[in-house]
């Protein structure tokens, strides 16, 4: 297994567009808390904590596709580092202003969501140029999968520490500062630099002209609605459980589901239609989510969430597969980050759909929301099966077109190679 992503991490720059990657979205992974713990500190309410925090999410996903198109545009180091500049600058805004006056907030936490740089796309265009095997580019979604997880893991704890140590103004600042220099990283690296997208045809509708795309983001929509919901209805189970501690496990659960379920999956080659694959995962992804409705005790309760963790990875990295095969000639980015956008806005709908339901009905209807919502998901792509699994020309997969600055011509991979 671990040959298998020591390989990836070997070739050359990987390594470094990984970490950069990673380093750039550290501001992103860790907004909300440094938000919400930022307010808290300046004396305001919840309330406001959470409408600013919840405004950084809607520009967050109105900006990632739209910077996207930019970068397919104009190339990654014209958009990438000065949007993430603009981002930090945002930020650095609101920690020394605070929240009076209250419209300077709410319009610097909107524009530091709206220009974070769409790094996470970006790496997912750049793998077929850096990996110049089809199986290596699958286990490198695989592994980004898995790194996202961990980000989104460590940050937080980042967050706290920054904030014990000094103040959450400084961990605001600091923060954003480090991912500039990620950010920076990624940028000036060869293969960023060098990176081109292929000819594309002038449409307004970009990406989103391609029937698989549509799929996938309809797909992904639900299993993001699945992800918010467990987060809330996680609140009340841990109030009756054991409290704020309890409840940090059960979120920890799904993180290490994730991380195990994410890595295998990655560490082999997967023969057959990605297609026909990202259903059965998603099947066994809403099969998962069932059992928490029996909200047993604290700790069967945790080894539940791990196991609806664990194939929440492997659907990621499956469906950036299909991405990047149903995207059409030169919006590689952009496709990318609508996947990353239709996933935020699921799991917003979700927290906000979760929160009535668990007032009505308690934990137990709020569990049974994400089963619900991750059979929707299978649906959608059971309905729509002919679609994904139609040939496609406008996807590239290793040193094509699309990846080469040289526009050198090279054989495409069919939807039928192994993946």
């Amino acid at each position: 297994m671990a040959a298998g992503y020591l390989e990836i991490l070997r070739a050359r720059h990987a390594a470094r567009l990984l970490t950069g990657t990673l380093v750039g979205r550290l501001p992103n992974a860790t907004a909300a808390i440094a938000i919400v713990l930022f307010v808290r500190a300046q004396g305001g309410t919840y309330s406001l904590a959470g409408a600013l925090a919840a405004v950084y999410g809607v520009a967050n996903a109105v900006g990632q596709p739209v910077l996207g198109r930019l970068v397919d545009l104009h190339g990654q180091p014209r958009v990438q580092l000065p949007s993430a500049v603009l981002s930090a600058l945002a930020m650095a805004v609101f920690a020394f202003t605070g929240t009076d006056p209250l419209p300077l907030a709410y319009v610097a936490v909107a524009a530091a969501g709206l220009f974070t740089p769409p790094l996470e796309g970006g790496l997912r265009a750049l793998w077929p140029s850096v990996l110049r095997r089809e199986d290596q580019v699958h286990t490198a979604y695989a592994m980004d999968a898995v790194a996202q997880e961990v980000m989104f893991t460590v940050g937080p704890l980042l967050v706290t520490l920054c904030v014990s140590l000094w103040s959450a103004q400084v961990a605001l600042v600091v923060l954003n500062v480090i991912g500039v220099l990620g950010a920076l990283s990624v940028v000036v690296s060869p293969p960023s630099r060098a990176w081109r997208s292929g000819p594309r045809e002038a449409h307004w509708l970009g990406a989103l002209r391609s029937p698989g795309l549509l799929v996938l983001l309809g797909a992904f929509l639900f299993v993001g609605i699945a992800l918010g919901s467990i987060t809330v209805a996680s609140v009340p189970y841990a109030d009756e459980h054991g409290g704020d501690a309890v409840y940090g496990w059960l979120m920890a659960g799904i993180g290490l589901g994730a991380l195990v379920g994410g890595t295998v999956y990655g560490a082999r080659q997967w023969a057959g239609e990605p297609a026909r694959r990202l259903r059965v995962l998603v099947g066994l992804l809403a099969v998962c989510y069932l059992p928490l409705t029996l909200m047993p005790g604290a700790v069967a309760m945790t080894l539940l969430m791990v196991l609806a963790g664990v194939f929440l990875a492997p659907v990621i990295a499956c469906a950036f597969v299909l991405v990047d095969r149903h995207a059409p000639a030169g919006t590689v980015t952009e496709a990318f980050s609508w996947i990353v956008t239709t996933f935020t806005v699921g799991a917003s709908v979700g927290t906000g759909l979760a929160g009535p339901v668990v007032e009505g009905g308690g934990a137990l209807w709020g569990f049974a929301v994400p089963g619900v919502a991750g059979g929707v998901s299978l649906l959608v792509l059971l309905v729509t099966g002919g679609v994904l699994a139609a040939p496609v020309g406008g996807a590239v997969v290793a040193s094509s077109s699309e990846n080469d600055p040289n526009r050198a011509a090279e054989p495409r991979f069919s939807s039928g190679d192994r993946a």
